[in-house]
């Protein structure tokens, strides 16, 4: 046995780039791409590839050289998830929802090479770029005629135009080592600053064929691009619909109208997103919306979604599966896999089960719940809390130029999330918190996660976020942010704190009840729709609690709350932040 050598016959590095190779040979003619007016083939996707590839080794793209995009979900950034690393390149896709100064940091740190700027962010880039003080990259336009004024040209050169000037017989860079980086993603900075994500050929493979096998997606699927590219590579579907076959629908914006008409004309059968987007979806108004005839698979992650709203959005049409992830882990780690007998439960049963996160993905070596002082497993109890920890193929190399960081998250083999779970009998992961996010409440630990859920169920919430403030005799308590929906009449006013605390009481044990409910027009959130709790922390950490007496009026006339109420606890330079935060 130990005579048998490895060789190329036997032996090819892993790499997401060989799945658009066979497309073109196996589905040569089958839409790859579907954009407004555009549709490509396979075939033609391969060769525009090619093309991109070529003309970016003739602009002195090397090995590991890092290449930038800021654009939305457009055909120019799916074929870049293929040409850039054909070219031996690291492909860095730019979140667009990020500010001038946020984009000139990633460009730093990233020491990008070339950086192509759709159109409609020429601004933001202009002023990204005027942060730079050493070399700038070479700035390729990507333009699109549909939404481009007349006369707006900008950048070396325009996108069409490499295409068209690069061979189609380039076949890309030989990769050597499949542990070479393939992408670069910066984590979205919930609770800290972003840090560079890197992924190798082999992790971003192997998390393709995961996830393609763990939803289930069959043949030819068609794929609508809900989900942004730049949001870990669209969680490698980018990559994966390419394994499948299938046909990419393009969108610009995640809107209603945009969504559903897309569905409607192009019978979707996949799409991926974050809860947030539900809301979009069930808040459409009666023209945006068209029917949908038949089942929409949706995966979602990136912040737990309530069961109640998962009952919601699946009376639409749309079928769930739920999933849990980080950037760090290449997207989703875990799917809730469903369990053919748990059909023949109550619908809201059904709802729960889903709501949790589920097993590991196949290339993830183990997932657990540990105790991090003694790396102990915790019980199989759905009770116990401790940190998720995840080992396996599909997590990251490391933070990019952060050793210190990269080695405060792998400990002992295994990559420390930083949120907190439990582990029900049956095996199944569910998330109960971020560590620094569960309360303490007299020694009670509270997952904000399950107290919102509950608030969730309120016909009138929208949208809901729990955080500690400080309390006298227990230390902490929940205190409650959360915007509503508007009535028949189109107002929010109607909801009162007094109701939400009620609701609260006959749904929850008294230790979990908020303290104190803010309302706010719309919740902080990050620019890939995760709420922003650290901001919620530090308005809340000026709250005060006196469960006997009201506190002391400020000097000076009374601050309104955010639903207009007549708050008196609170110092009116902490309701300024509220109201500042409730315009973001």
């Amino acid at each position: 046995m130990d005579q048998l050598q490895k060789c190329d016959a036997n032996y090819v590095p892993l790499t997401p780039v060989t799945f658009l190779k066979r497309a073109s040979a196996v589905y040569a003619n089958r839409t790859s791409v579907i954009y407004e007016g555009t549709r490509f083939t396979w075939r033609q996707t391969y060769e525009r590839c090619c093309r991109l590839a070529d003309s970016l080794r003739s602009l002195n793209v090397g090995k590991n050289d890092v290449v930038s995009v800021l654009a939305p979900n457009i055909p120019a950034v799916y074929e870049m998830h293929f040409a850039v690393p054909m070219a031996g390149a690291v492909l860095n896709t730019i979140n667009t929802r990020l500010d001038a100064k946020n984009i000139a940091t990633i460009l730093i740190h990233s020491g990008a090479k070339v950086f192509f700027v759709d159109c409609q962010y020429k601004e933001l880039a202009d002023k990204a770029l005027r942060f730079l003080e050493g070399p700038v990259p070479s700035i390729i336009a990507i333009i699109d005629d549909v939404d481009t004024p007349t006369g707006v040209r900008f950048g070396q050169f325009e996108y069409e135009q490499l295409v068209q000037r690069g061979n189609p017989g380039y076949t890309g860079e030989l990769i050597q080592d499949e542990w070479d980086p393939i992408a670069l993603n910066y984590t979205s900075g919930t609770t800290s600053a972003p840090k560079g994500v890197v992924y190798s050929h082999r992790g971003a493979y192997l998390s393709t064929l995961s996830l393609i096998l763990g939803w289930e997606m069959g043949s030819a699927p068609v794929y609508l691009w809900s989900l942004p590219m730049f949001h870990c590579n669209g969680w490698t579907f980018t990559w994966g619909v390419a394994a499948r076959g299938g046909t990419n629908v393009c969108i610009r914006n995640t809107s209603a109208k945009d969504m559903y008409q897309s569905i409607a004309d192009h019978k979707v059968t996949h799409m991926c997103c974050a809860p947030i987007v539900f809301n979009i979806l069930l808040e459409a108004k009666p023209h945006e919306r068209r029917e949908i005839t038949s089942p929409v698979e949706i995966l979602t992650g990136g912040a737990p979604p309530p069961a109640s709203l998962l009952e919601k959005i699946e009376s639409l049409g749309f079928h769930v599966t739920h999933a849990y992830g980080l950037t760090e882990a290449t997207g989703p780690a875990l799917v809730c896999e469903w369990q053919t007998k748990w059909n023949k439960l109550p619908q809201q049963d059904q709802a729960k089960l889903k709501a949790r996160q589920g097993i590991s993905i196949l290339t993830l070596a183990d997932a657990d719940i540990k105790d991090l002082d003694t790396m102990a497993s915790m019980p199989r109890d759905g009770k116990t809390m401790g940190e998720i920890v995840l080992r396996g193929s599909s997590i990251m190399k490391g933070y990019f130029k952060d050793p210190e960081a990269t080695s405060k998250a792998f400990r002992n083999g295994w990559f420390v999330t930083g949120d907190v779970g439990v582990i029900h009998p049956d095996g199944y992961l569910e998330i109960k918190d971020r560590s620094k996010d569960v309360i303490i409440s007299g020694g009670e630990n509270i997952s904000s996660v399950e107290l919102e859920s509950v608030l969730y169920r309120h016909p009138r919430v929208l949208e809901a976020a729990v955080v500690a403030m400080p309390h006298p005799k227990w230390g902490e308590s929940p205190c409650a942010f959360i915007s509503v929906k508007k009535n028949s009449n189109g107002e929010t006013n109607d909801v009162k704190e007094s109701e939400i605390i009620a609701y609260c009481r006959k749904n929850l044990p008294r230790f979990m009840i908020p303290k104190r409910v803010e309302f706010m027009a719309e919740l902080p959130k990050t620019s890939t729709g995760k709420i922003q709790k650290f901001q919620l922390r530090e308005v809340a950490k000026n709250f005060a609690v006196n469960e006997k007496l009201p506190s002391k009026k400020p000097t000076g006339s009374s601050t309104p709350s955010v639903s207009g109420q007549v708050n008196t606890e609170v110092p009116g330079y902490a309701h300024e932040q509220v109201l500042a935060m409730s315009r973001l």
